[in-house]
């Protein structure tokens, strides 16, 4: 019988092992890229998967933003704009996002892009939940854990950034 075997510890892993924080590692099939479509297939909630969205300000002079939302939400651009006190934001389109990124769209990651000067949101629903899963960094590997250690290690703020 063959071993699973491990998968290689990546950089988000060794962010939280350096802070002694607890986590779960979840694979799912690389060709996966939706967090729905993740939720399905590893059995969680939609709710406690989160995606990360790369958003834009449509004025010069403003780093891209990350802001983490579940999978089963739309991210609402007037309400992150008011909530990060901008006139208007948008959505970077996914070239774009792996262009500012350097991580492959169904792979952005907060906790992979520590220290890269992104300024990182959480949308409000997370603050009722114990645990989220996350993108590790790399299509097909997202990381549980709770969410006060998330918004801990990534400086997260929290705002109201999505609808039904």
């Amino acid at each position: 019988m063959a071993r699973k075997k491990k998968p290689v510890k990546n950089l988000a892993m060794r962010v939280l092992e350096g802070q002694n924080m607890f986590y779960e590692v979840i694979e799912f099939p690389d060709t996966i890229h939706d967090a729905t479509a993740v939720a399905e297939y590893v059995g969680l909630p939609p709710d406690h998967v989160y995606k990360t969205l790369v958003v834009e300000a449509d004025q010069p002079d403003v780093k891209p933003m990350l802001i983490m939302i579940a999978a089963n939400r739309s991210l609402d651009l007037k309400k992150v704009a008011s909530a990060v006190g901008l006139k208007k934001v948008h959505m970077a389109r996914h070239a774009d996002a792996e262009r500012i990124t350097g991580l492959k769209v169904g792979g952005i990651s907060a906790l992979a892009l520590l220290n890269r000067g992104f300024t990182i949101y959480i949308d409000q629903p997370a603050a009722a939940l114990d645990t989220v899963a996350v993108s590790a960094g790399q299509r097909g590997l997202n990381l549980r854990i709770p969410v006060d250690d998330l918004i801990r290690v990534t400086a997260a703020q929290i705002i109201d950034a999505s609808v039904d």
